[in-house]
C-alpha cells in the first residue's frame, strides 16, 4: 500500500505543474511545488462509496410488513377502503422519489466545450443533473470562450451568485485559488486539480476542494481488457494534449502496463494529436480518426483514446476500417460510458470505456458540503472507492470480466503497483 501512496503522492504533486504548463495568460500566479513539500497522503480525504439511503430502504421494507399485517387483520374490509390504502401508499412513496429542495445553489463552469463532449463535460453534467434531483440543489453552467480566456471571470460571477462553485477542469486551478480568497464564503471545487499550495504545505484555502482521479488504475484494466481481447497482438493508444504536467501521461501508462500484465509480447502504438500549449487536441476528431485509421493499418485492431471530444474521430475511424475490411476493429472510450454517450452507429465498435466518475466527484463534493463534510485540499478517486473503472455495456468484455476483477482487487490491495509514467 505505500508505493500505491507514494504513486497517489506523484499524481498530486503534477497537477500543481498544470497551471504552470498550460494555464491561461490571464490567470494568477500559482506556486510551484518544492520537493521538500509535505507529502499529501495524512491530509488526503478519502469519498464515501456511492450509496443508496438505507433508512428509506429500510422504512419502505417496514411498510411493506405493516401492510400485509394489516391485510391479514382486516381481510374481511371492504374493497373501497382497502383500494383506497393502496392510492396512499402509492401518493406516499410518490412524495418520497421528490428530493426535499434546499436553498442552495451551484454554478458549474465547464472545461472548453461545454456539454456534448461525450466525455468529460458530459460526465461532470451528469453530476450536477444527479445533485439537483437527489440532493435539491438549484444550478446554473457556463463555458468558458474557445481559448479559455475568461474562465476566472465566469468563476467571479459564479461565486457572486451561487453557494457553490465548480470548475471542471485544471486549467481553472490558478482561478479558483484566486477567486476563492476573495469570497471565503464561497464553497469552491476543481476537477483534475488537487488545489493544493505546495510551497506552503498546506490547501489554497478551508473553502476549496480539488478532486483527483487515479486515471492510471482504471486504464490498466482496460489496457488489460485490449490485451486479452486483441487478435492481431497490436493495440493503440491515443493521446489528446501532450506534456500537460504527465495528466494524458497517465493514462499511457496504465494502459500499457495493464496490456503487458496479460501479455507481455504484446505490440502498443502510441501518438498525441497535440502537445501542450496547444489544447486542441482535445476536441480534434478529424485528427483522431486519421490516427486511428494509420493505427489500424499498421495492424492494431483495438485503439483506446485519451482525448475528449477528439474521441469521436476514432469511433468513426473503427466503423470505416471494419467496413471497408470486413474485419472488425475496436475503441476504447473514456471519462463516461461512451457505448452509451457515442453515436448510435459506433457502439457497436466500442469494446469498452475507462470510466472516470467525474460524475460521481462533484456529486459527492455538493453533498460534503450540505452535510458539512468538505474537506479542503485534494480527494482521491481510485479504484478502492470505484472512481475509476471499466465499463461493460454491449457485453463485449464479459468474457474477461473474472480476469479484469481478479486485477482490480489486486491493484486495491497494492499486490500491483500500476505506473504513472509510460
Amino acid at each position: 500500500m505505500r508505493k500505491r501512496l507514494l504513486a497517489l503522492t506523484a499524481i498530486l504533486l503534477s497537477f500543481t505543474l498544470l497551471a504552470a504548463a498550460c494555464g491561461d495568460d490571464d490567470a494568477e500566479t500559482v506556486a510551484e511545488p518544492e520537493p521538500a513539500a509535505a507529502e499529501p497522503e495524512e491530509e488526503m480525504a478519502e469519498p464515501e462509496a456511492d450509496h443508496e439511503d438505507e433508512a428509506d430502504h429500510d422504512h419502505d421494507e417496514d411498510e411493506a410488513d405493516h401492510d400485509d399485517d394489516h391485510e391479514g387483520h382486516d381481510h374481511d374490509e371492504d374493497e373501497a377502503d382497502h383500494d383506497h390504502d393502496e392510492d396512499e401508499a402509492d401518493h406516499d412513496e410518490d412524495e418520497m422519489a421528490e428530493p426535499e429542495m434546499t436553498d442552495v445553489s451551484v454554478g458549474l463552469v465547464f472545461d472548453i466545450g461545454g456539454r456534448g463532449d461525450q466525455s468529460f463535460n458530459d460526465s461532470a453534467a451528469a453530476g450536477i443533473e444527479r445533485a439537483a434531483a437527489e440532493l435539491g440543489i438549484t444550478f446554473t453552467e457556463a463555458s468558458p470562450e474557445p481559448d479559455g480566456s475568461n474562465r476566472g471571470e465566469l468563476l467571479q460571477l459564479a461565486a457572486s451568485e451561487h453557494d457553490i462553485v465548480i470548475g471542471v477542469g485544471f486549467l481553472f486551478e490558478g482561478d479558483a485559488a484566486a477567486v476563492g480568497a476573495e469570497n471565503p464564503d464561497t464553497m469552491f471545487g476543481v476537477v483534475d486539480s488537487a488545489m493544493m499550495d505546495w510551497a506552503a504545505g498546506a490547501p489554497y484555502g478551508d473553502n476549496i476542494a480539488g478532486l483527483v482521479f487515479a486515471e492510471h488504475e482504471g486504464s490498466f484494466l482496460v489496457g488489460a481488457a485490449a490485451a486479452l481481447k486483441s487478435e492481431t497482438g497490436t493495440i493503440g493508444f491515443i493521446g489528446g494534449v501532450a506534456n500537460v504536467g504527465g495528466l494524458i501521461e497517465r493514462f499511457e501508462a496504465g494502459f500499457n502496463a495493464g496490456a503487458r500484465a496479460v501479455n507481455p509480447d504484446i505490440e502498443i502504438i502510441g501518438d498525441y494529436i497535440t502537445e501542450a500549449p496547444d489544447f486542441d487536441g482535445f476536441n480534434a476528431p478529424d485528427r483522431a480518426k486519421e490516427i486511428a485509421l494509420a493505427m489500424y493499418e499498421e495492424g492494431a485492431d483495438i485503439v483506446y483514446h485519451a482525448a475528449g471530444g477528439s474521441g469521436a474521430g476514432l469511433f468513426q475511424a473503427a466503423l470505416e476500417q471494419s467496413e471497408a475490411t470486413g474485419s472488425k476493429v475496436w475503441a476504447i472510450g473514456v471519462d463516461s460510458d461512451q457505448y452509451h454517450t457515442a453515436d448510435a452507429g459506433v457502439r457497436d465498435y466500442i469494446l469498452t470505456s475507462m470510466l472516470k466518475r467525474v460524475d460521481v466527484s462533484i456529486f459527492e463534493m455538493i453533498r460534503s458540503v450540505l452535510d458539512g463534510t468538505m474537506q479542503p485540499g485534494p480527494t482521491a478517486y481510485d479504484l478502492s472507492v470505484d472512481g475509476v473503472g471499466y465499463s461493460t455495456s454491449g457485453g463485449f468484455v464479459d468474457d474477461i470480466a473474472d480476469q479484469l476483477e481478479a486485477l482490480k482487487a489486486q491493484i486495491v490491495s497494492g499486490e500491483i503497483t500500476v505506473p504513472t509514467e509510460p
